[in-house]
């Protein structure tokens, strides 16, 4: 796990949280065991299967999909044990519920600024594919034209990658101040709030382990990665260690190795949009000479004797092929990891749109249910009163 002075973040620091939400002599009832045993189970399991046979595969768009699906089933998943647990707004403590609430707007934050930053990575994959439109191989050899907006669109395209949102720059921040919301505040004396209590935990360990590698991959950066100890009391315990030991050991592997670019598609799509740059401004630059030799040759011949315009052009045209067949090698290749790249980030683009209602959903329930209470409140005063 994490060292003393190596900067990284360790928790459980003031005390064990179990203790906390489930202190010693509490009691619960069958029902209510049996409903937090299948919680905890369902969520040790969705964290078991996000562990990859492949560790590199942790830096994958597929996988940050299917993380950030997961992230949802469990926030969903609360919502389902509030339903069942028949536990009323009523009856929860109010000082949770301010931190419920500040967390919510801190999630929702966060995934703004995930969206942000992948619109940013999208506009790139735009210019590539308006530069693989553009060298379409399938159409006769480009021309110096063609060969100069393409290559402009590769080169914005790479530098469109490597820019950052505004937005995306407080992330970490968030992360910090989600952080600090694992110190637990005393519930009511209710088992079904120290079942909530215990839940909610997991789940907010489970949403503060992936963001942070959501953010260091994005980012490019390992700080934001957090090292988080919990008790081994908790169904999910193990298998989020050895989540947690597996991701984090790949991420800052990757960081100490010196790759700037963590993401596996779109490190493949880099590559070949650099390659194809190289290519395209090399073929462009023989074309121009060519040309210009060419041209002075035709008014050669013209001066001499006014014939063979055609053999001209097949001089150019003969040369032309002897590049082509490199080109469109290079553009079959980058086609088909801008396709894999575009499919990807559409992908997690639509998980994080989706995360992000489910927890504008539950924050937009409680809020209904509280205005609810206190109009029942207020309306039971006002009996009492008359």
């Amino acid at each position: 796990m994490s060292r003393p002075h190596d900067g990284q973040w360790t928790f459980f620091p003031f005390g064990n949280p179990f203790r906390i939400i489930l202190p010693k002599g509490s009691y619960l009832s069958p029902k209510l065991l049996a409903l937090l045993n299948i919680f905890e189970q369902t969520l040790a399991e969705s964290l078991k299967r996000l562990k990859p046979e492949d560790a590199s595969d942790v830096l994958s768009l597929s996988w940050m999909s299917r993380a950030m699906e997961s992230l949802s089933e469990a926030h969903a998943n609360i919502k389902t044990l509030i339903t069942d647990l028949q536990f009323p707004v009523s009856d929860w403590d109010e000082k949770w519920i301010d931190i419920y609430l500040d967390c919510s707007v801190k999630l929702l934050d966060i995934c703004i600024a995930f969206s942000s930053e992948l619109s940013q990575l999208d506009q790139g994959q735009l210019l590539l594919r308006y530069a693989l439109h553009v060298l379409d191989p399938s159409s006769s050899c480009p021309s110096s034209e063609q060969l100069k907006r393409a290559n402009a669109c590769l080169h914005d395209s790479v530098k469109q990658f490597n820019s950052k949102s505004p937005k995306f720059e407080n992330c970490f921040s968030i992360l910090q101040g989600l952080l600090r919301t694992l110190d637990f505040t005393k519930v009511k004396n209710s088992a079904k709030g120290k079942v909530l209590m215990r839940a909610l935990y997991g789940v907010k360990v489970m949403t503060i382990f992936i963001c942070s590698v959501f953010t260091a991959a994005l980012s490019g950066c390992s700080t934001p990665l957090m090292d988080m100890n919990v008790s081994d009391k908790f169904l999910w315990a193990e298998a989020f260690s050895d989540l947690q030991a597996v991701v984090n050991e790949e991420v800052r592997s990757q960081f100490s190795s010196g790759k700037i670019t963590m993401l596996k598609e779109l490190e493949a799509v880099e590559k070949c949009a650099e390659r194809l740059h190289a290519l395209t401004s090399c073929v462009s630059h023989k074309y121009e000479t060519l040309v210009q030799s060419c041209c002075q040759k035709e008014e050669e011949l013209l001066q001499s004797d006014g014939i063979r315009h055609q053999e001209v052009g097949t001089l150019v045209k003969s040369v032309d092929q002897e590049e082509s067949e490199g080109l469109q090698e290079s553009v079959s290749s980058m086609a088909e990891e801008a396709e894999r790249f575009a499919n990807g980030l559409d992908l997690l683009s639509k998980q994080v749109r989706d995360f992000f209602q489910i927890v504008l959903t539950g924050r937009d329930a409680l809020l209904s249910n509280l205005r609810g209470s206190d109009v029942t409140g207020e309306s039971s005063v006002d009996e009492v009163r008359s």
